[in-house]
């Protein structure tokens, strides 16, 4: 190189060295950044798990009950009467308030007496002379017949006599007969109540003619006592005679109660007093009838009711509260938590309801836990807390 060439300034002799330590630089910084990614790298710890669910549980115990089966039934008079006309007649009086009771004997209608009396007034006189004509001829038969015996009168005289008194009696028998008819007939005049009970509407009012097909005038209902009459299915008669067995082979008494339309309970008890002899084959069942008392007038014929059929005496029997039982396709059934604080399904069969519980008879044994509150928090087989919630009414 020659000395004439032109040689670099000193602005420009530094820039390699600024690049090369400019990349240096970069290097080294990106090497720290990947140190550090590389040696602290964020710690994530795992989730906690969710806490047991809560749920307040009942233990499962026994109580005194009754037994009980429930019967649609229907209440029925034990007699009913329809009141008719007997003879023909214009209804003189009518002497009962539609809606009443009556009594047994109580006169109800009047039908006008004239004819009847003048009839009887009739056959009376006619027994009158009947009975004269009989003595005449019971006379006169005896004095023949003392002639005859001593041969003063033939035979034939006293036989034609003794023709005439018995004629004379047959007449008798007839007049006497006809009284009797037109006694009879004056007394269906008045037209009495055959039963004691409640008398409805009159068909006919004063002033009509009746006679014995004009039908019926009035019916009369027996009150007090009233009968219950239940279809029984097979079945469950053989589970209410089965309920009243007792240790001793003994039958234990039945309580029959009934319950009204409107839920309440009628006040008195009934007499379980008649099964039917025949089982009625298109639905398996037959009748079954109490006898209950009807002072107040409660019951009325025709009214449907609730029969239910309770043992007297009370029997120990799981109780569960009703907010356990739950319901599905497959039937009844209650969740438990057993010693492990697990839940678990248990299939039911119940009783009748007692209050706000309900019998249990099969599905759970005595102290065990069912589910009655938070029920729809848990399912079979997940752990809870459960906390045992105290009885009701206590």
């Amino acid at each position: 190189m020659s000395d004439s060439a032109p040689k670099p300034t000193s602005r420009y002799r530094w820039r390699p060295v600024i690049a090369a330590t400019a990349a240096i630089v970069g290097i080294a910084v990106a090497a720290g950044w990947f140190v550090m990614a590389y040696w602290y790298k964020p710690t994530v710890s795992a989730a906690a798990p969710p806490p047991a669910p809560a749920v307040g549980v009942h233990v499962v115990g026994e109580r005194g009950v009754s037994r009980s089966f429930e019967f649609v039934g229907r209440v029925k008079a034990q007699y009913q009467v329809d009141v008719r006309a007997r003879i023909e007649g214009f209804l003189d009086k009518v002497l009962f308030r539609e809606g009443q009771d009556v009594k047994a004997g109580e006169l109800l209608y009047q039908i006008e007496k004239v004819q009847y009396q003048a009839a009887l007034d009739q056959a009376k006189g006619s027994l009158l002379v009947a009975e004269a004509t009989e003595t005449n001829a019971k006379i006169e038969y005896d004095r023949q017949f003392g002639l005859v015996q001593r041969q003063y009168t033939p035979q034939s005289v006293l036989d034609k006599l003794k023709a005439d008194l018995d004629s004379a009696k047959g007449r008798v028998l007839q007049a006497k007969a006809a009284v009797i008819q037109a006694q009879t007939n004056l007394d269906y005049t008045d037209i009495r109540a055959p039963i004691a009970g409640r008398i409805g509407r009159t068909t006919y009012t004063e002033g009509n003619l009746v006679n014995p097909a004009s039908g019926i005038l009035a019916t009369i209902v027996s009150q007090d006592p009233i009968y219950v009459l239940f279809p029984v299915s097979v079945k469950d008669l053989e589970t209410i005679r089965e309920a009243r067995r007792k240790e001793g082979g003994g039958l234990a008494k039945i309580d029959i109660r009934l319950r009204l339309a409107n839920g309440q309970d009628y006040p008195l008890s009934g007499t379980w007093n008649l099964t039917d002899p025949q089982v009625d084959r298109t639905t398996d069942s037959l009748i079954m009838r109490a006898t209950i008392a009807n002072p107040d007038r409660l019951l009325i014929d025709g009214q449907f009711v609730t029969a239910v059929i309770r043992e007297r005496a009370e029997q120990p029997r799981l109780v569960i509260p009703q907010a356990a039982l739950q319901v599905d396709q497959a039937g009844y059934y209650a969740l438990v938590v057993d010693v492990q604080h697990r839940v678990e399904r248990r299939t039911l069969q119940t009783g009748s309801n007692i209050g706000t519980d309900i019998v249990v008879t099969s599905g759970l044994s005595a102290g065990d836990k069912v589910i009655v509150d938070g029920v729809q928090k848990v399912r079979p087989g997940i752990v809870v807390q459960e906390a045992v919630l105290p009885a009701s009414g206590s």
